[in-house]
């Protein structure tokens, strides 16, 4: 992937601006760090800096159409292209390039907006038609590649990444206290909101289209679960989704540059693993794995048994608590974001070893817990649900009244009891903060559309929730497209692949989670060619030391950050309550149970490194 951004001014003269791009893109060479180039028209420029990978010789942007009235900047992969660009061909169009993005200009010219529903890929576009004098900006289906963007007057600004924002003039630091509160109640802050007030990060399946000053969003697709169930047969679904997850990889495998994969020790990483063993077989590629010093957490067996498998090239990192303290400032700065664990380091880290080794593309798992019953909140979901009546009694007024109001329902229950966990919000927010908490209460915020949820079951419920609330703006974007392009390497996920996904919406759930047997239609595919101690081990959560193992660690930077004075005169958290978290953390035997207790102090810390690095002012 690369990295692209524009400025949408009709009331200024462009030349001006383009000094404001050229710092834009400046803090966007990681993600681009190959070429860079823009375009400028009436009141437009499209920036671009490019990670080469595929047709290195010609596929420089910003691209266009045959008579230049399209203009594209593209960050992503269009994996379906070959077969667009035969589509396109045979109506006419003409192209001068190999490269996926090409195509996009012409379907757009074909198509209009509606165009983005055929591409299968991970993309951000920011396409500029001249005839119609409009700029459309699109993101893929799931929301791999990041686009954010904001107004200041009459000028609209995007970005692959928020730092190149705060580039422009006039773009707010200030904090959405909303935002932080969501980080701390829910899996992470939740599209269109931002940790910056007034920047949008646009949700995944959405476009905008911006004429006249006006922006229009639309919605394009959304995990509805509103097709028909085809399988009925466990065999056959299991032949059938195998099919598409091998295509899939098949698609992420094309680039002009070697491609590598992770490998987790995971069902989900070792399969994507056999499946590029097996569809390539004639090359030999390289592998990379994390391996963490504590014994508890390490994988390392189930990893050496996938690489053995598969024979890769392989190479791992140790990782230890020193490692987490040292990469955290810069696992924030990629981040962009209030970080609520310390894994991110990690991720960080592993691409780290990717780009030491002169690569740039990987394939990894994510995914499969989302669409296929994978964390333990299903199983909880299905235990509730066969007592419920006691579920009801356990539950307070408050807690039945924001899941009414969150998730459509008095007795569902996303992540923790919204109601009971409000002491503890208010416990670690300052007392100004506490004293307006209902201006800014995520609880009180819709972040779904609950009507979508009603023809849902349980596990398809969590499902939906899990995709918008875990994987877009969290597990893809600050924990994998950040960390990955941090270290200018492009992570591509072939699970989420949108024909891996519009088969397993026909998959019955009793085939996700059969009995309390997560994943199980992934096991049926892995038999046979993923190691049996792999399939068989219990679901393992990806997670590092927390903020206690941390404090241990006695860092200056930490110290600071964490200083009572320093956390008084910012404002946001209550400086006698992290004196009482910092204690309690720094006791020798405190352990916090990852990923199931909520590390505050880890909010805490990485809000102090963001406000530190971003120059943001206190409340």
């Amino acid at each position: 992937m690369c990295g692209i951004c524009g400025i949408i001014d009709k009331t200024k003269n462009v030349e001006g601006q383009v000094e404001i791009v050229q710092k834009m893109m400046d803090v966007l060479y990681h993600r681009g760090p190959d070429d860079r180039a823009y375009h400028t028209d009436l009141g437009i420029i499209l920036g671009f800096v490019r990670l080469s990978i595929l047709d290195l010789e010609s596929g420089m942007q910003p691209m266009q159409n045959e008579d230049k009235t399209v203009t594209v900047v593209c960050n992503g992969e269009i994996y379906n292209y070959r077969e667009l660009r035969d589509e396109l061909k045979a109506k006419g169009h003409i192209f001068h390039t190999q490269c996926d993005v090409e195509v996009i200009s012409h379907m757009y010219e074909q198509y209009g907006p509606d165009f983005i529903k055929r591409l299968n890929g991970q993309f951000a576009i920011g396409l500029y038609d001249k005839k119609n004098d409009l700029v459309f900006l699109g993101r893929d289906q799931v929301g791999i590649a990041p686009l954010f963007y904001t107004r200041v007057g009459e000028a609209v600004v995007f970005a692959s990444e928020i730092k190149a924002l705060l580039k422009y003039p006039g773009v707010s630091k200030e904090l959405d206290l909303t935002a932080i509160d969501q980080m701390i109640s829910f899996p992470g802050i939740i599209a269109p909101r931002t940790v910056f007030k007034g920047i949008n990060s646009l949700e995944s399946g959405h476009y905008l289209i911006i004429k006249n000053g006006e922006i229009t969003n639309t919605e394009y697709w959304d995990l509805l679960y509103d097709k028909e169930i085809k399988y009925k047969d466990e065999n056959e679904a299991a032949e059938a989704l195998k099919a598409e997850l091998e295509k899939a990889v098949r698609y992420r495998l094309n680039a002009s540059v070697p491609v590598g994969f992770y490998i987790s020790g995971g069902l989900d990483s070792s399969i994507i693993a056999s499946l590029i063993n097996m569809v390539g077989s004639d090359t030999i590629r390289h592998s990379f794995s994390i391996d963490f010093t504590a014994r508890e957490i390490s994988e390392r067996k189930y990893q050496q048994l996938v690489q053995k498998q598969v024979k890769s090239i392989h190479h791992e990192r140790l990782f230890g608590i020193g490692d987490i303290v040292s990469n955290l400032k810069d696992a924030v700065y990629y981040s962009e974001s209030v970080l609520k664990e310390t894994y991110n380091t990690a991720s960080y880290v592993l691409s780290g070893l990717v780009h030491e080794n002169n690569m740039k593309v990987v394939l990894t798992g994510e995914g499969a817990d989302e669409l296929f019953g994978g964390y333990v909140g299903y199983k909880f979901d299905k235990m509730r649900e066969a007592s419920k009546a006691q579920r009801m009694s356990q539950l307070t007024k408050e807690d039945m009244e924001i899941n009414d109001f969150l998730w459509g329902d008095p007795c569902y229950t996303y992540e923790k009891n919204h109601g009971s966990f409000l002491d503890q919000r208010r416990k670690l927010f300052s007392n100004k903060l506490v004293d307006s908490l209902k201006d800014f209460d995520c609880s009180r915020v819709k972040v779904v559309d609950t009507k979508k949820l009603e023809h849902m079951d349980l596990l398809q419920k969590r499902s939906y929730l899990d995709f918008k609330m875990r994987l877009s703006d969290h597990l893809l974007s600050d924990h994998g497209d950040r960390m990955a392009m941090g270290h200018s390497v492009e992570a591509r996920y072939p699970i989420l692949d949108i024909n891996v996904i519009e088969t397993a919406m026909t998959i019955p759930s009793e085939m996700k989670l059969k009995g309390y047997d997560e994943k199980y239609i992934l096991k049926k595919i892995a038999e046979g060619i993923v190691p049996k101690e792999i399939v068989k081990r219990p679901k393992f959560a990806f997670v590092a030391p927390g903020s206690s193992d941390i404090l241990k660690q006695n860092d200056e930077y930490i110290n600071e950050i964490l200083n009572f004075d320093r956390i008084k005169s910012q404002g946001i958290f209550d400086p006698e309550y992290v004196e009482e978290l910092k204690k309690q953390y720094s006791q020798p035997d405190f352990k916090l149970n990852l990923p199931y207790d909520s590390d505050m102090l880890i909010i805490v810390i990485t809000t102090g490194i963001l406000m530190d690095i971003f120059e943001v002012a206190g409340v």
